[in-house]
């Protein structure tokens, strides 16, 4: 390994990837496989059968405690009262000024125990904005060297990962999770995913990640199971409009204007960000997150600047190949009285004017 691979943090399955021949890169300070026979082979491979990745690199936050409720619900936007023993939600941990610290997954595993998994680059600064908004007596306990977490994703994940698992993944629904084991090790099992198609997500023992990511892939093989590589997570995620911390949502940007209002709850009492944004909703917000399909020949790729009627108005937030699509594809930000479907922009690539036109999302949607 070289001197700047080992200066990076490594997940469990590290030297799995590497063995494997996977392609790395520096991710937010970790060493992670971006590619193994390819993107466009890996993201077809999850929308047509089923893929594995490694996402080992998220963190995990524990809440617990007579008063786990009170300090989740206070730091987050979304109800947690509406939370249900083994369910989960997504959500948005903000700042007072309504810009966001992360985007979470909040987990209900009992009455006075919340499972928050955070963004890899962001679990250090989220536990401390947590455990400083920790007025009550909650036990909060940043639990991210306590998990590996696996993503296997795809319409045949299901029944991939029902041969290793007593506990039967039929009944457990979209967003809801349950305690089991997988391949005889104790595991957090959830039906959620960042591709957009069906799949779980688990969370192990990491001195165990090693022999399971071995048995999925066994157990998969007659599916054509691929591993999967940050890349292809991206354009899968992309394509089914979900947000990436650092792009389409950060510091700077709220919920509203990220079109993530459905996670603002302002109805159920206070929490951090929510004098903000409720001034933010009586005013209405002046830029707004919208898609683009590029009609001209190019990619609009991320930090590209957005043009209207020959002046800059907004920029590209992510941008790349839809290989379900077959298109090239993005999400910018507009003045929200531009931000409609069907209206003609010009993107900045290397510094020619390419046209593009805004299109309704998510730009893939799974048939149910």
């Amino acid at each position: 390994m070289s001197e700047s691979a080992a200066a990076l943090k490594a997940t469990p399955l590290n030297s799995v990837h590497r063995k494997s021949g996977a392609r790395m890169v520096d991710f937010g300070g970790w060493d992670m496989p971006v590619q193994y026979s390819g993107i466009l082979d890996e993201h077809h491979a999850v929308r047509k059968n089923v893929g594995l990745f490694d996402v080992s690199h998220m963190g995990e936050i524990e809440v617990r405690g007579a008063d786990a409720f009170a300090l989740t619900d206070s730091v987050t936007t979304n109800a947690v009262a509406k939370l249900k023993i083994g369910q989960a939600q997504y959500s948005g941990l903000l700042y007072e000024h309504g810009g966001f610290v992360d985007d979470i997954l909040v987990h209900k595993v009992a009455d006075d125990h919340y499972f928050i998994c955070v963004n890899a680059s962001n679990q250090e600064k989220d536990y401390e904005h947590i455990a400083a908004a920790n007025r009550v007596g909650a036990q909060v306990e940043f639990a991210s060297n306590r998990y590996a977490q696996l993503a296997i994703q795809g319409p045949k994940a299901p029944a991939t990962l029902q041969k290793l698992t007593k506990t039967d993944l039929a009944p457990i629904g979209y967003y809801h999770f349950t305690d089991g084991t997988v391949s005889g090790t104790a595991a957090r099992i959830a039906r959620t995913g960042y591709t957009g198609e069906d799949g779980f997500e688990i969370y192990i023992a990491p001195d165990q990640a090693e022999r399971i990511w071995n048995q999925i892939l066994d157990a998969g093989a007659e599916f054509g199971i691929k591993p999967c590589g940050l890349g292809a997570r991206n354009t899968l995620r992309l394509e089914s409009k979900m947000a990436l911390y650092g792009h389409e949502i950060h510091a700077s940007i709220t919920p509203y204007e990220a079109d993530l209002g459905w996670i603002v709850k302002l109805d159920k009492g206070d929490f951090i960000g929510r004098g903000a944004l409720a001034k933010q909703k009586e005013q209405g917000i002046t830029r707004k997150l919208i898609g683009f399909e590029m009609t001209g020949r190019g990619i609009g790729r991320d930090g590209y600047d957005v043009y209207l009627d020959g002046s800059p108005a907004g920029w590209v937030t992510s941008g790349g190949p839809a290989p379900t699509l077959n298109k090239n594809i993005g999400l910018c930000y507009l003045p929200v009285e531009r931000s409609k479907t069907g209206q003609t922009i010009q993107i900045m690539i290397r510094n020619q004017p390419v046209e593009a036109v805004t299109v309704p999302t998510p730009f893939y949607k799974r048939a149910k």
